[in-house]
């Protein structure tokens, strides 16, 4: 093993560990995320107690947890680039603190902004009947299909590879680290936050819906940055990566018969 890819598992190993302790703790315990269909009898007009009924099966302590636990699923692998640059401009001795700093500002940014994609869930609970919850999830997709045709979620996108000078020493090195944390998080917000917002509407199968989007969002950020336009992005980087790796058994098993 050569010393720069020990450098980049030192990185990558830590944050794919946190990420599938997070897997593991939804897998058992999969309702976290998941908020129960309020039915109602009149859609839009409901009791002055539904709200405080959908309160109390969904407390906020208990949302904002789950929704620290969606983060640490889904986000953290994509912030092996971002940290790794952090740790590779940071001295030994500050390096640790300097990672810490940046996490910390970039999980406020998503903590900030689940509190609204949260509202939203909720109030398309309290709203909708739980027999138009499918068409409120097909509404999203819609809007998720949009938002990721359009030049703004491809701005965003470049933004997140990002890659700011920082300083070295002193305060200055603090409030680098934590301009990065905020300004990666408000732009991966921005590239992120509807395709989010679609598990959270999902009423069953709501683990397989966020491995299926955290699987989108990792493989899209693999691309280089493109020119904001409108386009139907494919990630043609992990696509070709799936291909290749699909194809190495394929040769190992025909390379000894052409040999023959």
């Amino acid at each position: 093993m050569t010393p720069a890819v020990r450098e980049r598992l030192q990185v990558r190993a830590p944050l794919l560990l946190i990420s599938a302790a997070a897997w593991t703790l939804l897998v058992v315990e999969p309702g976290g995320m998941t908020m129960p269909v309020y039915c109602s009898a009149a859609p839009g007009a409901m009791p002055p107690a539904s709200l405080d009924l959908l309160l109390a099966l969904n407390p906020p302590a208990s949302l904002a947890a789950g929704w620290a636990l969606m983060l640490a699923a889904m986000m953290v692998p994509l912030l092996i680039a971002p940290v790794r640059h952090i740790r590779d401009r940071s001295f030994a001795q500050r390096r640790i603190r300097a990672i810490v700093l940046f996490v910390a500002m970039y999980g406020a940014i998503w903590m900030a902004a689940g509190v609204m994609l949260l509202a939203f869930a909720l109030a398309v609970r309290l709203v909708v009947p739980g027999s138009s919850v499918p068409v409120a999830l097909a509404l999203a997709a819609m809007i998720a299909l949009v938002w990721q045709l359009s030049p703004v979620k491809q701005r965003c996108l470049n933004r997140c590879h990002a890659q700011p000078a920082l300083a070295a020493f002193g305060p200055a090195a603090d409030i680098g680290a934590l301009r990065f944390g905020l300004t990666h998080g408000i732009w991966c917000v921005g590239s992120c936050w509807v395709l989010m917002l679609l598990p959270m509407l999902v009423s069953g199968g709501h683990v397989a819906a966020m491995a299926a989007v955290a699987l989108w969002l990792f493989a899209e950020r693999l691309d280089s940055p493109m020119p904001p336009r409108w386009r139907f992005r494919v990630p043609g980087k992990a696509v070709r990566i799936a291909i290749a790796q699909a194809q190495m058994p394929l040769h190992q098993f025909t390379r000894p018969q052409a040999a023959k």
